[in-house]
């Protein structure tokens, strides 16, 4: 995360959509293997291709270090070196990594699982030659398994609250936040990546410019789910909104609200929140008029939008998470969950726990 001195009032209050239900309170990634990550693949690899994929599972080390190690370790530059989802470091993660390292003959997978292993504090769980190149987003989602300690009452207690959320969040969703490490810690991340949009600060290297604005697009998201929560609107669709199929992942305008509301309540369908930029499919009618009060409220336009080079887009509004669960373990409480890609643990957590930031340890970003 970044750090920053720059002083914009920013509004970081997230509504909890169980706030009648106590939290467990707790801590989060007390060791690696309290936070464990697991990358769900959205294909597997073939086998024939010029590009070896490598699955391995680390703690300690981020992605981007990773990502260095190997293109160093195979001769390559780090752009030849793809994976589908940025990780955390201080956590226990399994992902893949995709190295352009040309045709070569299979005995060369098993040599580079040999050759990784030997020069990186990581395990090689498999590697396998592929056609294409691994980018972000070629991923279905995550799937994790998260300990809490130093519960704030008796285990039993804590199991008991859990459920009882759990249950809601089964039965309503929950809102598709992005999390404190992409915002920053008290929003720093979002106080440069304002001052980037606005010209107040200029950042010379460009993954640093572009994630610090997209730190400030992923913060307006955040107020448009709020907003929504606020005005009783996560629960059901509004005239206009884009939504989005579960199923398929395909879009669409919402019309009839009468015909749409029906499969929103059966979990087929949910409305999407924006990711403002230029050529962001807006919502319309009701929908598009909140989406604008949003924007409107900001000092940041969508011409400084354009002007720094994004695009816009759409994101899923809400999380569903019908396998969310949790037990008690040696005295602490384990949940398991998947999301899909770009949904955020700390999110889940954030909702269990009801703590603070302090408690939830967040560190580094995680980009989509």
């Amino acid at each position: 995360m970044f750090n920053n001195d720059i002083n914009h009032d920013i509004d970081l209050t997230l509504p909890y959509i169980t706030a009648g239900l106590p939290g467990i309170g707790g801590r989060l990634r007390a060791t690696p293997e309290h936070f464990v990550v697991e990358e769900v693949a959205l294909y597997e690899a073939t086998g024939e291709g010029q590009h070896l994929y490598v699955n391995l599972t680390k703690d300690g080390l981020t992605t981007k270090e990773v990502q260095g190690h190997l293109a160093r370790l195979f001769g390559v530059t780090r752009g030849e070196v793809g994976f589908a989802g940025m990780k955390d470091k201080y956590a226990r993660t399994t992902q893949t990594f995709s190295l352009a390292v040309g045709h070569r003959p299979a005995s060369f997978a098993s040599e580079a699982r040999a050759r990784i292993e030997a020069e990186l504090p990581v395990k090689v769980n498999w590697a396998e030659f592929h056609r294409n190149k691994l980018r972000p987003g070629h991923l279905l989602g995550n799937r994790f398994t998260i300990t809490v300690t130093d519960l704030a009452t008796a285990p039993d207690e804590a199991l008991a609250r859990c459920n009882a959320i759990i249950e809601q969040i089964r039965r309503r969703g929950l809102p598709n936040y992005f999390g404190p490490q992409r915002l920053g810690k008290d929003g720093g991340n979002v106080r440069q990546g304002k001052a980037v949009l606005l010209g107040e600060v200029r950042k010379h290297d460009r993954w640093l410019r572009r994630f610090l604005v997209s730190c400030y697009q992923s913060y307006l998201c955040n107020r448009y789910l709020a907003k929504r929560m606020e005005l009783d609107a996560f629960d059901r669709l509004l005239a206009g909104d884009v939504a989005k199929k579960h199923a398929t992942g395909g879009m669409f305008d919402v019309q009839q609200l009468v015909v749409e509301q029906p499969r929103f309540v059966a979990q087929e369908i949910s409305f999407t929140a924006p990711i403002y930029g230029p050529k962001m499919w807006a919502a319309q009618d009701e929908a598009g008029q909140l989406e604008a009060e949003i924007l409107a409220a900001s000092p940041v336009t969508m011409e400084h939008l354009a002007k720094a080079g994004v695009e816009g887009t759409r994101r899923l509004g809400r999380l569903l998470i019908p396998d969310l669960e949790a037990a008690l373990i040696d005295g602490n409480l384990v949940t398991r969950f998947m999301l899909p890609k770009g949904g955020f643990a700390t999110t889940v957590m954030r909702e269990l726990m009801k703590s603070d930031e302090e408690s939830l340890a967040i560190v580094d970003q995680d980009v989509e």
